[in-house]
């Protein structure tokens, strides 16, 4: 390599700008990171589901493990925007502030986008008559619930030309306030329509690196979530412009089945292990259940590991299997894993 006068003055920059942890890693010192630190290490993301009993499952939350949870789903409940409060969510926020874990509500979802009511809800909220005062709500809801950030995961057919406008005007709006703007976005279901511009306003992506077959496609057996989908994602955003350190990659927590395990829906991991003894060490059981077991898991963050992204996400975490065979604890144990000598 050849350095030029103004070199050592670029490289401090260049490392200035790397993860805390790549830096330790390079300089081949041990990483001693904190699972609620962002700027120490990965982040975990979690997705909850507000369908389930939020308060009951605040308590069992394994908070040292994650750095974000995002509540889903919030959506609009007139033309106008207004959202509801669950009464439920701040028991939540109260045990997660003190671990040093963000709380972000998450807005759409992949059912919204199925919904014909919705989906024009959206698509009227985000047009420039009303973007404004929907941006204005959602401010405004954050700030008054306590959350730390707001969530965007349209998806499919709920992404218009509008979803560029809208991320800069929600990132105008929330950035000076202190709050987290993200987004989930998929490759395959509405990433074409997202245009490459939204990457400056978001703190983060999280890459939804799954769902590549299921239900919807009974005739189509196969993995919906293997590794090779999962780099494939990844490279597809990395390749529109989505710098690696706001990269993160989504992990399923989660199978489908078919042929005589078809079922129209998903096929929890806790519930899948419970049925067949040693699947936390598989990625397919039964006749036939595809899912990501432990190695699969593990495999994926050390490949966000080793080329320097943002972290991992789940969905969903109410889906893990609390004790040895917990997805939460490999991912943990992986990314805070030390480099070999």
């Amino acid at each position: 390599m050849r350095f030029l006068p103004n070199s050592f003055t670029a490289i401090t920059a260049w490392l200035g700008r790397l993860p805390f942890w790549i830096i330790m890693l390079l300089s081949g010192l041990p990483v001693l990171l904190s699972p609620t630190d962002c700027a120490a290490g990965p982040m975990v993301v979690a997705y909850v589901p507000n369908w389930i009993d939020l308060k009951t499952f605040a308590g069992t939350i394994p908070f040292d493990r994650l750095t974000h949870i995002n509540v889903a789903f919030k959506n609009p409940d007139d033309d106008d925007g207004t959202l509801s409060f669950d009464s439920r969510i701040p028991t939540l926020i109260g045990k997660a502030r003190p671990k040093g874990v963000k709380v972000l509500i998450s807005i759409g979802g992949g059912a919204a986008s199925g919904d014909s009511v919705l989906k024009a809800r959206y698509h009227a909220l985000l047009a420039p008559e009303k973007r404004a005062g929907f941006v204005s709500v959602l401010a405004a809801y954050i700030k008054k619930h306590g959350f730390d950030g707001l969530d965007v995961d349209l998806e499919g057919p709920s992404i218009d030309e509008n979803y560029g406008a809208f991320i800069a005007e929600l990132a105008a709006r929330l950035k000076p306030e202190g709050k987290l703007l993200t987004a989930a976005l998929s490759k395959g279901y509405g990433g074409d329509k997202v245009p490459a511009s939204v990457f400056e306003h978001l703190d983060f992506v999280n890459i939804m690196a799954y769902d590549g077959s299921g239900y919807w496609e009974p005739d189509a057996p196969g993995p919906h979530s293997s590794y090779q989908f999962a780099v494939d994602n990844v490279d597809y955003w990395l390749k529109r412009g989505l710098p690696k350190d706001k990269a993160v990659l989504g992990l399923p927590f989660y199978g489908y089945g078919f042929g005589e395990a078809f079922l129209k829906r998903d096929y929890p991991y806790n519930k899948i292990i419970a049925e067949h003894p040693g699947a936390e060490d598989l990625d397919e059981v039964g006749k036939t259940i595809f899912y990501n077991g432990r190695p699969t898991i593990r495999k994926k963050c050390r490949y966000v590991m080793e080329n320097g992204l943002a972290g991992v996400m789940v969905w969903s975490l109410d889906s893990d299997a609390p004790g040895p065979n917990s997805l939460i604890d490999t991912i943990h144990e992986t990314l805070l894993a030390k480099p070999k000598p």
